[in-house]
């Protein structure tokens, strides 16, 4: 077994070794969330395009308000989307709304809270320095400066900002088909009615979800048997696309065959064993050119080994920039004992009660438990050399992904 972040190493250098670049395709910005931008995208103006309020009150010169309070000339008003005529003289001041354009000859904005009109003036009860409450032309972003990079992954903030800058239709990568392939003939269909000895292929359809959330399109071959012939078979027509994802069968059983299949088709094994709990056996390799991940076959190992290994993959074969796993930072809620020498990914419950966020482990039995994983916001991570805990360590914990 190697550890937890080399193995996490190993599969980011491959992926940057085979330097495989996706397809792309232009889509409507209303069906660009999710995607990977193929292409740098630059501001179409000065952002923003002009000296912006940005608190409702008084345009002024701020030379001119030094000494307060102070009457100055109310010489109009200015809303968000009109522009003032004129220009301030000395003594001058404009009614201004948040969002509206500073006249020309105004340098500040003085709040509505530290003025009062009278008559045809208005006392300005506090100094204020040039540029208060204002954001100056281009301070977002230059006219033809660069604002998104090819390779970001576009959320909300990033649709927005596309939005803003005109682009109604934008080019992004394609996306990477993921070949999904459960094993084992005490596997069956989820409508099916088990056997006492068999289990629903619950595998199979938690991975279609968890790639179709990371960007790429689940292609589920179905359950492939103990069967050396068939298995290598299905195995084979996986490999047909971006990447292929195997469930159980990678460990050395007497009918975990997987490893056999993938060798007769000429497979290079990179990985095979991480130090990790849950998630040992995970295997990660590349044959006829496709790369391939043997994920344990206990659910909650199939759930976290993905989320660890092959996200980032998924990521990558999208055209993304490395998409890192991200720890946050929180105190234990009771005291851990954990096995030295292994990572291991806890499902815990996240909550900050007061203060700080506060981690503890839910109920669980083990990595075939999908309730734990279910109950769990989170998982808790405790690394090799922290085998005792005590409640109000600092911790790291993975959020989980919906």
């Amino acid at each position: 077994m190697i550890p937890f972040e080399q193995a996490l190493n190993i599969v980011k250098e491959k992926l940057a070794e085979a330097a495989i670049s996706p397809g792309t395709e232009v889509v409507p910005l209303a069906a660009a969330a999710g995607r990977v931008l193929a292409e740098d995208i630059a501001a179409d103006r000065d952002y923003p395009p002009f000296h912006r309020a940005i608190r409702d009150g008084f345009a002024v010169r701020a030379a001119d308000v030094s000494v307060p309070p102070v009457v100055l000339r109310l010489r109009g008003e200015v809303c968000a989307g009109e522009h003032f005529p004129g220009a301030l003289g000395v003594g001058d001041c404009v009614s201004i709304m948040t969002g509206a354009p500073l006249p020309a000859g105004a340098d500040a904005v003085v709040m509505v809270e530290h003025a009062e009109t009278r008559g045809d003036g208005v006392e300005i009860q506090r100094a204020v320095h040039p540029a208060e409450n204002v954001v100056h032309q281009g301070s977002e972003a230059s006219s033809g400066v660069r604002v998104l990079a090819r390779g970001k992954r576009l959320g909300a903030g990033e649709v927005g900002l596309l939005a803003s800058v005109g682009k109604s239709r934008v080019s992004v990568f394609a996306r990477p088909r993921v070949a999904i392939l459960a094993t084992g003939d005490e596997v069956v269909p989820v409508e099916q009615r088990p056997e006492w000895f068999q289990i629903r292929n619950s595998n199979a359809l938690t991975l279609s979800a968890q790639v179709a959330a990371a960007g790429g399109i689940p292609q589920p071959l179905g359950i492939a048997p103990d069967c050396l012939e068939t298995l290598r078979a299905m195995i084979e027509e996986g490999l047909g696309a971006d990447l292929l994802l195997l469930s159980g069968g990678v460990s050395v059983g007497k009918y975990d065959f997987v490893g056999q299949a993938l060798t007769g088709l000429g497979a290079e094994f990179y990985i095979q064993g991480v130090a990790l709990q849950p998630g040992k056996p995970l295997v990660f390799g590349r044959a006829a050119g496709t790369f391939f991940f043997g994920l344990p076959g206990n659910p909650v190992s199939t759930f976290v080994t993905f989320e660890l290994f092959a996200r980032p993959a998924i990521a990558a074969l999208g055209g993304a920039t490395h998409e890192a796993v991200v720890f946050l930072r929180a105190r234990l809620a009771q005291p851990l004992e954990a096995k030295a020498g292994l990572t291991a990914f806890l499902p815990a419950r996240l909550a900050c009660p007061s203060g700080d966020p506060v981690v503890g482990p839910v109920g669980w039995q083990g990595s075939g438990d999908l309730v734990g994983v279910a109950a769990a916001n989170c998982f808790l991570v405790v690394h090799p050399d922290q085998t005792r805990l005590a409640a109000g360590d600092w911790v790291d914990v993975m959020p989980k992904r919906q």
